[in-house]
C-alpha cells in the first residue's frame, strides 16, 4: 500500500519511526515532509498529503503534529479525505470499520511512540465493514457535494 506521510516540525521524530515501521511492513511510503525539527507550519504538509489521498496517488495517509488536531483539521478541509485523530487503538480500529477513515492523525506530544504504532498497525490492517455505515460514508460525500455548490 501506498501511504502518504506527513508532519510538522513537533511530528518530525515520529513521522519518522512511522516510515520505518510502514517500510518494514512492506507498505510504500510518500513522504511529503517536513525533514527536520525546525518550526514550521503544519498545513503546508498536511494539505499536499491530503490531497494525494484525495486524488488517490496514495491509498491512505498518516500526518503528525504535536497534539494530532492541526493535521486532522487541515486534512478535513480537502474534499475525499476522512481523517481520525486517534489515541488509543479501539479508536483507530472504530474509524476504518465504521468511518472507512483513509487519513490518521497523530499526537506526538500526547501518546507515546510505541502506542502510536500500535494504533496504525491496526488502522493499516482493519478493513471497512460497510453495511449500515455505507449508508452514513454516502451521507459525508453528499455534504462534501452540497458545501461544493454552495462555494
Amino acid at each position: 500500500m501506498l501511504v502518504a506521510l506527513a508532519s510538522d516540525h513537533g511530528g518530525f521524530q515520529l513521522k519518522e519511526k512511522i516510515k520505518q515501521k510502514l517500510n518494514q511492513q512492506g507498505h510504500d511510503v510518500k513522504d511529503f515532509g517536513t525533514d527536520n525539527e525546525e518550526s514550521c507550519d503544519y498545513p503546508d504538509y498536511a494539505y499536499p498529503a491530503a490531497v494525494a489521498v484525495a486524488n488517490n496517488e496514495c491509498e491512505r495517509g498518516i500526518v503528525c503534529c504535536g497534539t494530532g488536531i492541526g493535521v486532522s483539521i487541515v486534512a478535513n478541509k480537502v474534499d475525499g479525505v476522512r481523517c481520525a485523530l486517534a489515541h488509543d487503538v479501539y479508536s483507530a480500529k472504530m474509524t476504518r470499520e465504521h468511518n472507512d477513515s483513509n487519513m490518521l492523525a497523530l499526537g506526538a506530544r500526547v501518546i507515546q511512540e510505541k502506542l502510536a504504532l500500535e494504533i496504525i498497525e491496526v488502522w493499516m490492517n482493519t478493513e471497512f465493514v460497510g453495511g449500515r455505515h455505507t449508508t452514513r460514508i454516502d451521507k459525508i460525500r453528499q455534504i462534501e457535494k452540497m458545501v461544493k455548490e454552495d462555494e
